[in-house]
């Protein structure tokens, strides 16, 4: 499909359902997120990045003070009851809405770190990454008609902004809503590449709006590289820079 300029990707319905195209946007948000291809490797990450959200950890950046990185621990405590994670989920509930470490700190920190040796804790990531972003996301570009560029760069922008607006940031559904005030989707007779443009425009006006983010290479050097490139089924070798930093993917 390189090249191509149809309005829509010819079989939309692939996309990230591949578990090879999967792998690659989990390797393309980690670039962002972690300034790494090796998403597998942060499930133990876990830091306070001083961009008001508190601590953000794992392989999507859950953090404390927006209640992802709860949900990770209570499926953690579903499935491991009594786990070191489980003491913490009081205090995890009390700093939602802040940046507050109040009862969590080094104990927490080193605790989360650890139970990422626990192939339960993975699963319970990966769970929580998939309800609250991945599916959402690929689901609602599925409905737009887009093909894996797209689904990726929907889930990209779930991930960074969340689903719905909150103080200090624009989420995705205003992202959204933008894009389709300036263009049509596939799905309404759009041309796929002038959707897509118009859904980074808006999430780098998105990016402009909140306090927390004032970099927006991940969509102008990377996911706005793969529209003009025709990119439209995450076809390999793919290119990109993030925050200055060179990535390649060859093959999925």
């Amino acid at each position: 499909m390189t090249g191509c300029s149809g309005s829509a990707s010819k079989e939309p319905a692939a996309g990230l359902a591949d578990p090879a195209k999967k792998r690659i946007a989990m390797r393309l948000v980690s670039s962002a997120e972690n300034s790494s291809l090796d998403w597998e490797a942060q499930y133990p990450y876990i830091e306070d990045i001083g961009d008001g959200r508190g601590y953000t950890a794992g392989i999507i950046g859950f953090c404390s003070g927006t209640g992802d990185m709860r949900k990770v621990v209570e499926r953690y405590a579903r499935a491991r009851p009594g786990n070191p994670l489980e003491r913490f989920l009081p205090a995890l509930r009390s700093v939602e809405g802040s940046d507050s470490h109040a009862g969590l700190g080094e104990p927490f920190t080193r605790a989360w770190a650890k139970a990422a040796e626990d192939s339960a804790f993975r699963a319970a990531q990966d769970a929580e990454r998939d309800a609250a972003y991945f599916d959402p996301a690929v689901a609602q570009a599925g409905k737009d008609g887009l093909g894996a560029l797209g689904q990726f760069i929907y889930y990209d922008a779930y991930v960074m902004h969340g689903a719905g607006d909150t103080e200090g940031s624009v989420g995705f559904r205003t992202i959204r809503r933008e894009a389709l005030a300036a263009a049509r989707p596939p799905a309404r007779g759009g041309d796929e590449r002038a959707y897509l443009n118009a859904f980074l425009d808006a999430r780098v006006a998105a990016i402009g709006r909140e306090p927390s983010h004032t970099d927006a290479s991940r969509v102008e050097s990377a996911q706005r590289v793969f529209v003009r490139e025709g990119k439209l089924g995450l076809e390999t070798p793919l290119r990109w820079k993030v925050y200055g930093d060179s990535y390649r993917i060859d093959r999925g």
